[in-house]
């Protein structure tokens, strides 16, 4: 049997990290599509917490980070009926196999992680072992519940293909053909990249220094519509076809930011607003996103004045991914021939 073969239910993992309040790159890159999976697939949505200490963290202050991106997760529209939510450490078996994993891992594999060398940047020796073996933790986070798709951005790609390596030469090592899947990546779809309103060249990003880089979900109807005023973009109007956005950073992402929150292509955009300049467009972009994000904003303020709720939706969740989990990493244990197992 080839190694390539597994049978088992389809099912899509996805976390986010604890680091931040989240933004409309978030919303649009992957809680609006969280929102969407729930209604069609098998869902095990995490807040990574483990993967937040590969950078120092304030322990107050991630706990109550880990409730805010919980809520917010409330807020845009998951429900814990249909969807499995919880704290990525309350279940053990993420950081047992990624344990096994790092011994099925190669050095040269993590070596080649583009965000590894982003993050570490010059100083790479005083980097956590943390920091360079988290894409392995993410592996074991997504096979823990032998998930078989991952809704990621273009920037993760290339750690779900690791993922993919590490579930392959598991099964190959210890002569498991098929256990684990081979994870699929979900990055179709408007929204997967929301780029910086003030730099068309970077992602929208949490620890922008500038506040008017991105649109927090906090962010009241006043607020949303002075950034999009402010956004940088270009004189010209707009074309008639995506060719000629090419090298309009600014503009193409104000575009793509219209078709995500609209639900519709990014030529659909230009054939209603070619010729416009930004002037008209701006406006009727602000629009659509206050009131997209504008009830978010006030749903969250409401799930956040109850911070017992989320615990309880946290720890019912947590439940259920240990009742997921914990057959799998029995059956781990058993291939590999640990005692007991």
């Amino acid at each position: 049997m080839s190694a390539h073969v597994y049978t088992g239910p389809e099912r899509v993992f996805s976390g986010v990290q604890p680091t931040g309040a989240l933004h409309l790159g978030n919303y649009l890159g992957a809680l609006k599509k969280f929102v969407a999976l729930q209604e069609t697939h098998d869902c095990i949505f995490c807040v990574v917490d483990l993967h937040a200490i590969t950078m120092p963290q304030d322990p107050k202050t991630l706990s109550q980070n880990t409730r805010k991106i919980t809520a917010a997760f409330l807020a845009a529209g998951l429900d814990p009926k249909k969807a499995v939510i919880f704290v990525q450490s309350a279940v053990r078996a993420h950081s047992e196999l990624a344990w096994i994993f790092n011994c099925s891992a190669r050095m040269g594999w993590l070596e080649r992680m583009t965000q590894f060398k982003d993050k570490a940047g010059k100083d790479k020796e005083r980097a956590s072992v943390g920091l360079f073996a988290y894409p392995v933790l993410q592996a074991a986070d997504i096979l823990a519940y032998k998930a078989t798709h991952v809704p990621v951005g273009e920037d993760q790609k290339q750690h779900l293909e690791l993922s993919r390596d590490i579930a392959e030469r598991f099964n190959r090592d210890y002569d498991a053909p098929g256990f684990f899947p081979l994870p699929e990546p979900l990055i179709k779809g408007p929204g997967a990249r929301v780029m910086s309103l003030k730099d068309g060249t970077k992602k929208m990003s949490k620890s922008d220094p500038s506040d008017l880089s991105r649109i927090n979900l906090e962010d009241d109807a006043d607020t949303i519509a002075r950034k999009i005023k402010k956004a940088r973009t270009d004189p010209e109007p707009l074309p008639d076809n995506m060719d000629a956005l090419k090298g309009r950073d600014g503009a193409a992402n104000l575009v793509g930011i219209y078709a995500a929150l609209a639900g519709i292509s990014d030529q659909a955009v230009l054939d209603e607003y070619a010729g416009q300049g930004f002037g008209a467009f701006k406006p009727k972009l602000a629009e659509l996103t206050v009131n997209a994000i504008t009830p978010i904003g006030q749903d969250l303020a409401r799930v956040n004045a109850d911070p017992a709720q989320i615990d309880l939706v946290l720890k019912d969740g947590a439940m259920r991914a240990s009742a997921i989990a914990e057959p799998i990493m029995e059956e781990v244990r058993r291939i590999i021939g640990f005692w007991g197992a």
